[in-house]
């Protein structure tokens, strides 16, 4: 029996062998806690964090200062969002995101409404995009943060962040950008944002670590901590380092960057050639998010009359979603397939798949062929009613 294709990258990566070789004599011989400050365990331990933030703050381009660890990207959206909003309560409390946002802003969003924030959600348009005039226009005088992501985990949509960062900037309120799905797959700095997030299981590190980036200078960020306790992180993160995942997620980063060209040439030669292949042997099929600029890695495919949930579960050979994993638990059709101008009916027959440094020409030609056979086969069966 053959291995299963894994085409899940987005919702996470496996880790790399020299992301591994590194964190491993963390767990073991340099195991000390990187605040004791007595001995040569904790003092070997406290440099390991830092060489990591240096690695992590040259992938982003920013000074190691900027960057606050935390245990993913969901505490640190969550962090930014309400630690802004506490910061900056006298300024206003109104935020402008995008309905296509993942659900770790679009719930803290939710959350802070309940606590009297006020927020708006744009709209995008058929290829997934919201504009910078958009964004524009629905800026207040109480505005005080822009939430918006750089590349959609479910379509891979990119938005135009460069040209959105000018317009708040214009303005005066914080630019906070996702740019979980972003690392290591397209050209990208933290100079656009005054607030961006990351997390290190995307990028071939470990799962558990993730990272806060905060402006310290035109405008310095200022924003009140989420986790008290201990004063790790110049206060602005409470609890134990956890060293291993840190030193990984610094390595993972390096190398993301360093072969970041070579692996999205890769990926997106391979990408087309699954998107070809589906669209050729597949009548009604469409590409989400086709006519914008795309995550080289993800595709997202809308095969009508096919039931995603069943393709999945008759496709054993392929390992691959029907959209994000932090939303699997939900029978709801994708928000952002929603927001697209899909039907329920379309969104629930849409499938993700997300490609990796590792995933070759063979997998590919196998999952397609895997993909049609049974999206084929399904739409032949009977249904009943």
């Amino acid at each position: 029996m053959s291995t299963p294709v894994y085409l899940d990258h987005n919702a996470t990566t496996p880790v790399d062998e020299r992301v591994m070789e590194r964190m491993l004599p963390y767990f073991t011989d340099r195991f000390g806690n990187a605040s004791s400050g007595g001995h040569s365990f904790g003092w070997a331990a406290d440099e390991a964090v830092e060489v990591a933030r240096e690695q992590v703050a040259q992938a982003l381009d920013v000074a190691p200062s900027t960057i606050t660890f935390t245990s993913g990207a969901t505490e640190a959206i969550n962090a930014a969002i309400k630690g802004v909003l506490s910061t900056y309560a006298r300024k206003g409390k109104h935020i402008v995101t995008v309905e296509t946002e993942h659900k770790a802003v679009l719930d803290t969003c939710d959350a802070a409404e309940g606590e009297g924030a006020e927020v708006t959600r744009l709209p995008v348009d058929a290829s997934g995009q919201v504009s910078a005039e958009a964004v524009s226009n629905a800026l207040r005088d109480d505005t005080v943060l822009v939430a918006v992501m750089w590349a959609n985990n479910e379509t891979g949509v990119i938005q135009p962040v460069e040209e959105i960062s000018r317009v708040v900037r214009e303005h005066g309120a914080l630019f906070l950008v996702d740019a979980t799905q972003a690392v290591g797959k397209i050209p990208m700095t933290a100079e656009p944002a005054d607030l961006l997030v990351a997390s290190g299981h995307k990028a071939y590190g470990p799962k558990g670590i993730g990272v806060l980036y905060a402006r310290d200078r035109r405008p310095r960020v200022r924003w009140q901590p989420l986790v008290h306790g201990g004063g790790q992180e110049n206060g602005q993160r409470g609890g134990t380092l956890n060293v291993p995942a840190i030193v990984g997620m610094g390595k993972a980063f390096e190398i993301a960057v360093d072969e970041q060209e070579d692996d999205a040439n890769s990926m997106r030669r391979m990408r087309d050639r699954l998107e070809a292949a589906v669209m050729d042997a597949l009548d009604n099929a469409s590409i989400n998010g086709r006519t914008a600029p795309r995550l080289p890695n993800t595709t997202s495919l809308t095969l009508p009359g096919v039931s995603a949930e069943d393709l999945l579960l008759a496709m054993r050979g392929v390992a691959c979603s029907t959209g994000s994993a932090c939303a699997s638990h939900s029978n709801r059709p994708s928000h952002v397939l929603k927001a697209h101008g899909l039907s329920d009916a379309d969104a629930r027959s849409t499938v993700r798949l997300s490609l990796g440094r590792r995933t070759t020409t063979e997998e590919i030609d196998r999952a397609a062929d895997t993909l049609i056979e049974t999206a084929k086969r399904l739409k032949a069966q009977p249904t009943l009613g």
